[in-house]
């Protein structure tokens, strides 16, 4: 935890928390508790921690049991105890409880979605999207539990059946992030669910309250005790010991790229298996064909969607020279229009950041950005803090960079918030040089009404996921979510193809010939 962020959270506890106006009585903060082995239980230490609105710092969501290793090594007991009965559930079996999971989702998704935007930020209409990819994710999944396919194979001596099965990896650690604190939780523990997994779920630190509404369901479903567990605190000690442990046999992390690679090092360490997804710097092409009002929609949604906090966030627009100006000035003059408050507020376009840390980070780029050269600012580039809607949240103007060169740092390094840079290019082979040069291979889109500039640029960026006449960002849980490069080691998300994070494959000969018979030894009789 940062020392901004822990001053603001002692000053946070001196104060009475407020909501509307109105002051609130210290009794109305809820406090939380771990979810181990199907109760929920205070932390070993007794300690708490706060969980801060980050359009109003003086309204506290929750108090959450600030976990220790203690806590993580009991959770990772009960879901090693609960792994034997769990895995010989039939699968089938196993997806019922999730469609059931899947329903309540769907029942309670206005109120997990109203606490998701009061503890996260980003709109209502965003968080909404958050909770329905959740429910989308587990209705498509659960569908997998009569899916989890292998194939059969004809073998190369007679009398001999061939065929490969999945079985479950065992015991799954997940740490998740802040900035989709439903979604992509959703997308690590149903799949780890159907494939006869048990987990220990950490979530962000900044964001637990939305977990704790995923695993509250996972627990009204009827999803048998220790197969969840949930922990909640800071990367150290409880993420570190649920990476370290001997006993977890692989990690699902979601988010930046400098914790990915201390986890990547954990893991190695002890031989564990390693899903990664991390960092992006996506980009979307506009040629001079392209429906400008569309490219200038898409690259708003995409820029500034919550608050640019997404690693598909369109944080480049690489713009033919042709259409360079014009398409500057529609996007200045949209991006002006765009009203900063309260997520809460059905008025507000663009909620706050996460918090003080995300502030200076990204505060600290517009000013490397206005340090350059050639780069110019456009709009935005300040901090909202004054005046009632302001003063007590993390709120920063939507800001544009235009006649950005390609090498400059806000063109090449992750920023994630209201910042995009605006690039010129010659052509759609320079374009596609533009956006490839960079370390990152999330997402990129292309705006053209040429069908074969379409696919040529399909076919040459090198990313993981890609778009025509659209923004970088909007997945949908039936494909597979991940990237290239820099961006994760090359497992996905979401689709089947997450079954392959959460399963091994055990290949199985079955030899009814009565004799031994030895592969690429023995010769074949055709007589």
């Amino acid at each position: 935890m940062s020392q901004a962020k822990k001053a603001l959270a002692k000053t946070a506890a001196k104060q009475t928390p407020t909501r509307g106006g109105k002051r609130l009585r210290a009794a109305a903060v809820k406090t939380y508790f771990n979810y181990i082995g199907g109760e929920w239980v205070a932390s070993a230490g007794g300690d708490f921690f706060e969980n801060l609105n980050p359009a109003d710092t003086r309204d506290v969501v929750g108090r959450f049991a600030l976990s220790t290793a203690e806590d993580v090594t009991r959770a990772v007991d009960a879901a090693k105890n609960a792994a034997e009965k769990w895995r010989l559930l039939p699968a089938p079996r196993r997806a019922e409880l999730l469609f059931r999971l899947g329903e309540i989702l769907l029942r309670y998704k206005e109120r997990f979605a109203s606490d998701m935007t009061r503890e996260m930020g980003k709109v209502l209409k965003e968080t909404g999207g958050d909770v329905q990819e959740a429910i989308d994710c587990t209705f498509y999944t659960a569908g997998e539990g009569r899916r989890l396919h292998g194939f059969t194979t004809p073998a190369e001596m007679p009398d001999k059946f061939a065929m490969c099965v999945r079985q479950p990896v065992g015991l799954c650690g997940l740490i998740t992030p802040w900035n989709f604190p439903m979604a992509i939780p959703s997308w690590k523990l149903i799949p780890a669910l159907v494939c006869g997994n048990t987990v220990v779920i950490k979530p962000a630190e900044d964001t637990p309250l939305s977990t704790y509404n995923l695993v509250k369901a996972c627990e009204e479903a009827g999803i048998p005790a220790g197969v969840v567990n949930m922990v909640t605190g800071y990367g150290d000690p409880a993420g570190k010991t649920l990476t370290g442990h001997k006993d977890v046999r692989l990690i699902s992390f979601t988010g930046s790229t400098a914790t990915g690679r201390i986890v990547a090092s954990a893991c190695a360490e002890r031989n564990a298996i390693c899903s990664l997804e991390m960092g992006g710097k996506n980009v979307i092409m506009v040629m001079e064909d392209a429906d400008l009002d569309l490219a200038i929609e898409g690259t708003v949604w995409g820029a500034f969607g919550t608050s640019g906090q997404r690693c598909t966030a369109s944080s480049r627009v690489v713009v033919h020279k042709k259409v360079y100006k014009k398409f500057v000035a529609k996007l200045v003059e949209r991006v002006q229009t765009l009203r900063v408050g309260n997520g809460a507020d059905p008025q507000t376009d663009v909620g706050p950041v996460i918090n003080a840390d995300a502030v200076s980070k990204i505060m600290g780029y517009i000013e490397v950005g206005q340090r350059e050269d050639r780069a110019r600012l456009a709009a935005g580039g300040n901090r909202l803090d004054t005046g009632a809607a302001h003063a007590n949240g993390f709120f920063i103007e939507p800001t544009v960079f235009v006649d950005v060169a390609p090498e400059m740092r806000i063109a090449q390094e992750e920023i994630f918030g209201p910042v995009t840079a605006v690039i010129p290019t010659n052509s759609l082979e320079e374009a596609v040089e533009i956006a490839n040069g960079v370390r990152y291979g999330l997402s990129a889109a292309i705006y053209t009404q040429d069908v074969n500039r379409a696919f040529r640029a399909m076919n040459d960026m090198y990313t993981g996921i890609f778009y025509v006449n659209s923004s970088t960002i909007g997945a949908e849980v039936h494909l597979p979510f991940g990237g290239t490069k820099a961006t994760g080691n090359g497992h996905r998300e979401a689709g089947t193809q997450v079954l392959d994070i959460f399963t091994e494959w055990k290949s199985i000969y079955v030899d009814y010939s009565g004799k031994l018979q030895r592969a690429q030894i023995d010769e074949v009789n055709f007589e």
